[in-house]
Order: structure tokens, then sequence, then C-alpha cells
């Protein structure tokens, strides 16, 4: 039987519930994060962004569980790529995928990013630099001296090698090429009359067919083949001026130091994934394409005549040492380790 004591009695237990669930629900949604939402642009056009980055930012989206989601958008898409630093800073994007060389990042040891001559000979001598020889706390450094930027990390990608519409047997057959390649490559390749030249990624391969190009010395065979520049070259120079590519991610630190701990590691994690595809991805597919492919024919110079481009990167360096006293230190690490990877024989160095 309910009586009006019982009634007021259970009423008040009721809404005393109702008030503290409905005061708890409160405090959990005011409590609850806003999603953090990024714009990361690549370096790589669409075909080869998916195998550099997307596998891995996907990886990314699906573990945050809704907490944060990467927008992956590719060469030039948002941003030319050699505006990418600035745009990074002022927060028009969120963070990068490139090498410093390509988005003129304002440090001095911007130089070594991308394909510095001969500094590498194959993949797995970047992460041996970076972690074992000290250049990560350099690139640290170097990047803590400009605002609005946080280096990540940094990778290797691909050695970099000649595909041309022309066969190339020598020296003197590169000399009045016109050939797309990043900025420090271009200035070392100018040593041997070839003409460097800067395109919009999407326009390189229109720009083979029209003759605006006569090639490329962006990539190794694996690209070549991914994004479709083997249709339109012929050739393919088995000599490269570097081993491999090294690759950075970077961050508007204003937004990095807004993502949580643990979100943080997440990312760091899924660059590690990304570098750990790529190391097979093109160590597989370099010799695989070379033996296999059936688009570019295959030409090497001579390894006496080449030895005179490996000595001119030589000089190359010391020209760079000379710029500052962090770039001679990260050309002395070059001496230092390839000087040890000599002496350590095959299968280091051959």
């Amino acid at each position: 039987m309910t009586t009006r004591r019982n009634f007021l009695k259970t009423a008040a237990v009721t809404g005393g519930a109702v008030g503290t669930a409905a005061l708890g629900a409160a405090h959990i949604y005011a409590a609850e994060p806003k999603k953090i939402t990024w714009r990361l642009q690549t370096y790589a056009g669409a075909a080869l962004a998916e195998h550099v980055i997307k596998p891995s930012i996907e990886a990314f989206n699906k573990v945050a569980e809704g907490q944060m989601e990467i927008q992956l958008y590719f060469a030039d898409q948002l941003v030319p790529t050699g505006e990418l630093f600035r745009a990074m800073q002022k927060g028009t994007i969120d963070a990068v995928q490139s090498d410093d060389d390509s988005i003129a990042a304002p440090v001095d040891i911007a130089v070594f990013g991308g394909y510095f001559p001969f500094a590498s000979r194959y993949s797995l001598d970047v992460p041996v630099l970076f972690e074992q020889y000290g250049l990560r706390k350099i690139w640290e450094e170097a990047y803590a001296e400009v605002k609005g930027v946080t280096w990540l990390g940094a990778g290797s990608w691909d050695p970099c090698n000649f595909a041309t519409v022309e066969p190339v047997k020598s020296l003197a057959d590169l000399k009045g090429k016109r050939i797309f390649t990043f900025p420090t490559a271009g200035k070392f390749l100018t040593r041997f009359g070839i003409i460097p030249v800067t395109l919009p990624w999407e326009d390189v391969e229109v720009a083979i067919q029209t003759g605006e190009l006569d090639g490329i010395a962006w990539s190794g065979i694996t690209e070549d083949y991914t994004v479709g520049w083997a249709n339109v070259t012929k050739y393919f120079l088995t000599n490269n001026i570097s081993g491999a590519w090294i690759g950075s991610y970077f961050a508007n630190s204003d937004k990095w130091a807004e993502v949580p701990d643990p979100l943080k590691t997440l990312f760091k994690l899924c660059m590690d994934s990304s570098h750990y595809y790529r190391q097979h991805w093109y160590w597989g597919g370099e010799a695989k394409l070379r033996v296999e492919g059936d688009k570019l024919k295959l030409t090497t110079i001579p390894a006496e005549e080449w030895k005179t481009v490996e000595d001119e990167a030589h000089k190359f360096w010391e020209e760079i040492a000379k710029t500052s006293p962090r770039c001679a230190k990260v050309v002395e690490i070059f001496k230092q380790y390839n000087a040890l990877m000599e002496k350590a024989g095959p299968p280091y160095r051959y």
C-alpha cells in the first residue's frame, strides 16, 4: 500500500539518485576530450603514398578509435611541396612527411635530407646513422632552434638512380640532360652538365612525354614502376648517387603539444611501421624489377668512370662542411661511418 509518506520518501530517494546520475553524466560529458583532427601532407603523389605512408596512417586512425583522426593529403594537394615547412609553422597544415631539403626547412642540416650524394650505400645505413652515430641528436638540436615545428624522426627510402628516355652509358651521355631531382642532389649533378628541373610531382610524367624532361633522378626502380614513370622512360641506370633517401616526419609544435602522450606514442609506432614497410618494399622491389621488369632496359656506367662521381661527391662534402660547424659535424660522421663500413668488408661494403 502506497501512503503519502511512503510516496514522498520514495520520490526523494529516486529523485536524488536521478539527480546524482544526471550530474555524473554531465560531468562525464564535460570531461570528454574533443576529437583531435590533423591534416598531414606527404611529399608523395597518390600512387606512391599508397606505400610510403597511407597504411600507417590508416592503422593510426583505426587504433586511435575516434580520439584522433589524421587526414592524409598528397604531393602539392593543399600546399606546394616547397612551401610545406612555412605552412606547417603557420598552422595551415598540422604535419608533414618529406625530406628536409624539398620543403625548404630553415636549418643548416636540411641539405642532408633527401639524397646527399654518396652518404649512404644501403637503406639500413640511415637508421644506423641516426640511432647509433648521433644524427638524431643533431637533428633534434637543429630543429629546436626553429619556432613552430617539431621534428619527430627520420627513416630511409630508396636509392637515387636515373630513369631516362635515351640510354646512358657514360657520364658524357648525361651532359645537357634535363632531370627532375631534389634540390641538393641537383646542385651536385650540375658538376656533370646535368640541368636539374623542379616541377610539381604530378606533372613529371607529362613533362617527359612532352620533352620538357629527359629523365628523372628522384627514386629507384621500384617507384619508377609504381608511379608510372617506367611507362614514359626507356632506360634505367644501375649506378646511383645515393643508396637511400632520408625522409622525416614533422608536426606543428602547438598541435603536437595538444596530443595526449598515448597518442604520441601511437603515432611514433606508426612512423616505425612505415619505416619497416619501406625497408622490405624497396629492397625486394629494386632487385626483382631489375631482373623481371619488362619496361626499362638496364644500362651501367663503368665502375672506373663512376668512381670520378664519387670522388667529386667527397669534394662536395667538404664544401658543405664549411657552411656551419654543425654541417661539419655531420660530414665527419659520414666519413667515420663509411670508413668503418669499408673496413668491415662484405656484406657491408664490397
